[in-house]
């Protein structure tokens, strides 16, 4: 197997080798996070160009699609930095980050003409910031909800110097524009942003009462209950699919079949099934969890 050499910007020789399309070979990079990010940007596309005709699951695509992520680690130890005193630890805030970083270099494509850097950024951030949102709640609330209670609070703080008294959800309504049941809706979000302990103790009302804990009144979690919301939420997105489309996804994820099964069932190559199927995939994904314009 040929070899062929770059220097790296640690000033070491690295080797590269040809990989099994033939067309050219990839840098061998020791240690890709030690790349300063000037030199990252430059290796990135090429890198990137290889990777549009390498094939899926190989070892060439793995290695690209694998020093592409940690070329490019410095992007979101840069992104995590802003969010530093959050008082959140900083190796969670990176590690979302990451998923953010692992997202854009999968849907990322020269033909864009912009910079991996631009690109990649919104990405990384917006994961790190539905962290926030995700986990600085104590209970899973929407967030157009979220977001009302913010304004509900601003709200209520008007009237109440306004009006000298804890103002009525009619009043909270006309201030806010919307209307009475958005407002009593946003009062029940807010109470799913703080949460009493498990280990809170819960004394009875008698003297033989035993002294209790609040996890033993919590049921067990259905997690069943989970896959029926997803289920609902995917079905009318499949309903939109093309007739192939819809038996592509039901080859590969209900009857399992391999892309080169599917491929020979359709009459096209392993690699085209494999950009179907990420298409598809991209589409159901923007559907779910819309991120327009992302795909």
């Amino acid at each position: 197997m040929e070899t062929a050499g770059i220097r790296s910007a640690a000033g070491v020789v690295e080797t590269g080798t040809e990989d099994r399309a033939g067309e050219g070979s990839l840098p061998g990079i020791e240690d890709p996070s030690a790349i300063a990010p000037r030199d990252a940007r430059e290796l990135s596309r090429e890198f990137f160009r290889r990777l549009t005709v390498l094939e899926e699951g190989t070892h060439e695509y793995q290695y690209a699609r694998n020093t592409l992520i940690e070329m490019n680690m410095s992007l979101v130890r840069f992104a995590a930095g802003r969010f530093r005193n959050r008082g959140d630890d900083m190796e969670d805030i990176v590690q979302t980050g990451m998923i953010g970083l692992i997202k854009a270099i999968d849907r990322f494509e020269l033909a864009r003409e912009v910079e991996f850097t631009s690109f990649a950024l919104p990405y990384i951030v917006g994961e790190i910031k539905r962290f926030f949102r995700d986990t600085t709640w104590a209970v899973h609330v929407p967030r157009r909800l979220q977001e009302l209670r913010v304004e509900l609070a601003k709200a209520r703080e008007e009237l109440s110097s306004r009006l000298d008294r804890e103002p009525t959800v009619a009043e909270l309504a006309t201030l806010m524009n919307i209307t009475e049941n958005e407002v009593v809706e946003a009062q029940l979000a807010s109470n799913g942003y703080n949460s009493a302990s498990l280990d809170a103790a819960l004394t009875g009302d008698g003297p033989e009462d035993g002294e209790s804990v609040l996890a033993d009144f919590i049921g067990v979690e259905e997690h069943g209950l989970r896959l029926v919301e997803d289920f609902q939420s995917l079905a009318p997105l499949m309903a939109e699919l093309s007739d192939r489309d819809r038996e592509i996804i039901h080859l590969r994820f209900v009857e399992e079949a391999t892309q080169a099964e599917i491929g020979e069932r359709l009459g096209c190559s392993q690699m085209h099934v494999s950009r179907l199927i990420k298409r598809i995939i991209a589409r159901l994904r923007q559907g779910m969890l819309g991120e327009l314009g992302c795909a």
